[in-house]
């Protein structure tokens, strides 16, 4: 099968691999099989890349590969397989790539509960990994997320969903609601963080939200800091109230216009030093700033905003049992507005170039680009 693998910063290839074989207590799981809704053609293995919201309505059976990716092939992150073995998963690069997908289970391994995961069952994947020991206070706490030594499926290892299939352990799926389209599934995973997001930061019916970098993680908010036009105008029609351009304004000014008072809450989903200064001075005294962007950079932090102002400071990595509830929720339909926001198809083929390159050189042009393996 086709996969694309993971080198190292710059380095991604498209490469044939062996189908994986599931092994004990792993089901095996076709992710991207797929076909066009609305046009008369022949079905395709689909998979998408996007910095922006991740949720498209017409094609079936999606996976997404999130901004983290782009960071990895920019620059170092540490949850990326690198020469030395990751601690997890014992794997180096080249690994798979894709943690943002869902797919339909076609073989049960060993010791699987055949009645529960049967083949034609849909799941969505937790790629969340962890070392699961009893001496980890993290993990033997629950918070898997926050182990030492936190890694990723599609990024240290394990295979990967932008591959055409993968063997995954039954650990990490979770049953798909029934009527809920798989493209919508493989929006679980950074729903998730954003969901997590949230909780994490009590926000609360009625309290103002500002949010920095509206590409990596899409979020429910009302003010929004994005330098790319295209994004400003997904923003608005996800219903956000006010967007802001911050190569042409200063984004706590017009914040506090609105808000005198400062936001209750800045999510810094850009990480960069302009992202966290601006969220900072944009809270109102006793607010909270919650960063959910990886880094490539170190920051620098004016300990004396936060003391003065009593701001609290927190971060997140993943999620902490949340997927259950995001499933949940989208059963139920509490997440709506779902829109196409695709703006280009290629085949896996071309990831490098019409992919990851065009995402850097037209970020105020593409927000998703389809990946097609068998085109």
């Amino acid at each position: 099968m086709k996969a694309a693998r993971f080198y190292g910063v710059g380095d991604v290839r498209v490469e044939d691999i062996p189908e994986p074989v599931p092994q004990e207590g792993q089901v095996k799981v076709k992710v991207s099989l797929g076909r066009l809704d609305n046009y008369d053609r022949n079905p395709l293995d689909l998979t998408y890349l996007d910095l922006g919201f991740r949720i498209h309505q017409e094609w079936k059976y999606t996976l997404t590969v999130c901004g983290s990716d782009l960071h990895a092939y920019l620059a170092p992150v540490p949850i990326y397989a690198s020469k030395t073995p990751d601690y997890v998963t014992g794997e180096t690069a080249p690994v798979t790539l894709g943690h943002e997908f869902a797919g339909t289970i076609v073989e049960a391994g060993p010791g699987v509960d055949a009645n529960k995961w049967s083949p034609g069952t849909n799941v969505v994947i937790e790629p969340i990994l962890s070392c699961r020991k009893a001496e980890c206070f993290s993990c033997s706490d629950g918070h898997h997320n926050i182990c030492p030594h936190v890694a990723f499926i599609g990024c240290s290892g394990w295979g990967g969903g932008l591959a055409e299939y993968i063997a995954v352990n039954t650990l990490y799926i979770h049953r798909l609601p029934d009527g809920i389209p798989l493209e919508i599934g493989a929006c679980v995973e950074p729903l998730s963080i954003a969901y997590h997001a949230v909780k994490r930061a009590k926000f609360q019916p009625g309290q103002t939200a500002l949010v920095a970098g509206s590409g990596p993680t899409p979020s429910a908010t009302v003010l929004v800091s994005e330098p790319a036009s295209i994004r400003r105008e997904f923003a608005l029609q996800h219903d956000a109230t006010h967007v802001f351009d911050p190569t042409t304004q200063d984004i706590p000014t017009e914040v506090k216009k609105i808000v005198p008072q400062g936001v209750h809450v800045a999510i810094d989903a850009a990480g960069i030093q302009a992202t966290l200064d601006s969220c900072l001075l944009s809270l109102r005294p006793r607010g909270t700033y919650l960063n959910i962007a990886i880094w490539e950079k170190k920051a620098t932090v004016d300990i004396n905003l936060i003391l003065v102002r009593e701001l609290n400071v927190t971060g997140i990595i993943g999620y902490d049992h949340i997927h259950e509830e995001v499933l949940q929720l989208l059963g139920e339909g509490k997440f709506k507005n779902i829109e196409k926001l695709i703006t280009r198809k290629i085949k896996l083929d071309d990831v490098v170039e019409d992919g990851f390159k065009r995402l850097i050189s037209e970020k105020d042009k593409q927000v998703k680009i389809l990946v097609s393996p068998t085109l």
